[in-house]
């Protein structure tokens, strides 16, 4: 489980930077209903890095992984967004079935973060 838990903490990590990176991007999956897009997307991707370097520096604690847990189902609307919407992920297109198909991964997700 090592492994994988600093494999997840590499994906997590990345995907934080590439918040700061392609703002643009995560900006857009941002619900229309929310204000300060910019700001979310700063700050969830501080909280993905955060994680992600927890994750490969050790093993997290309950919390921890109650965080991430909370933090995957909060950031979930926004992959339902990109999915009604169906928003371009890094300027590419997908099929709307792998927009609707990476949805159940959150559970997935969360499931392993528990395992860890």
């Amino acid at each position: 489980m090592s492994l994988f838990r600093r494999l997840f903490g590499v994906v997590f990590t990345f995907a934080g930077v590439m918040h700061f990176v392609r703002s643009k991007g995560f900006e857009a999956i941002v619900p229309n209903f929310l204000p300060l897009k910019r700001l979310i997307v700063w700050v969830s991707g501080v909280i993905e890095i955060v994680f992600g370097l927890q994750l490969i520096l050790k093993k997290p604690s309950e919390l921890t992984k109650k965080l991430i847990e909370w933090f995957l189902v909060a950031v979930f609307p926004a992959n339902v967004y990109m999915a009604q919407k169906n928003i371009p992920l890094n300027g590419k297109t997908l099929p709307k079935w792998a927009l609707w198909g990476r949805l159940p991964l959150q559970y997935v997700l969360i499931k392993l973060v528990r395992k860890m």
